[in-house]
């Protein structure tokens, strides 16, 4: 069965927070989950919908990126949250979010896409890496990995965000 990308919608905020109350207790307890979910207020579909995505499988929710185009940095797009339902996982669908919001960043002129994610989640980490992102000095070191959380994928080369280089991610 193949994952449908779409635009995430307001409408959407309520099934993303529940998936992120349901998906993230697989490494965390309920409460925390339910914390975690905080960090997506219904605002971010309210204000970036158009650069926010939504992947679902036999019509149900799969994943989701909620990303932004920086109103501040012109040459800048971030990423805030993603997630994939567990059992999805190691499949491939986080790398098409990421691509397509790759592609939505170069269409828009953006060359550089940042997030952050915790300094402790290794997974996460070597995710980011194998997609192109380098690790950003910060002021704190925890496990031996500086810079805490922030992440940063900059065009190593012209053209790296053009659409037609974005099969590599498919």
């Amino acid at each position: 069965m193949t994952d449908e990308l779409g635009q995430a919608e307001e409408a959407d905020h309520p099934r993303i927070v529940a998936a992120i109350e349901s998906w993230w207790t697989d490494s965390r307890s309920p409460a925390a989950a339910r914390e975690l979910s905080l960090l997506v207020p219904r605002l971010f579909l309210q204000h970036f919908s158009g650069t926010s995505l939504l992947a679902e499988r036999g019509g149900e929710m799969a994943g989701f990126l909620i990303g932004f185009l920086s109103a501040d940095c012109p040459e800048d797009a971030y990423i805030h949250f993603v997630g994939v339902d567990p059992a999805l996982r190691r499949g491939g669908l986080a790398r098409r979010l990421y691509a397509e919001f790759f592609d939505t960043a170069s269409r828009a002129g953006r060359s550089r896409v940042r997030c952050i994610t915790s300094p402790v989640n290794t997974g996460s980490i070597a995710f980011h890496r194998r997609m192109g992102f380098e690790l950003v000095p910060g002021a704190t070191e925890i496990e031996g990995i500086g810079g805490a959380s922030r992440l940063r994928r900059v065009r190593a080369r012209p053209g790296l965000l053009r659409p037609g280089n974005l099969a590599r991610f498919r």
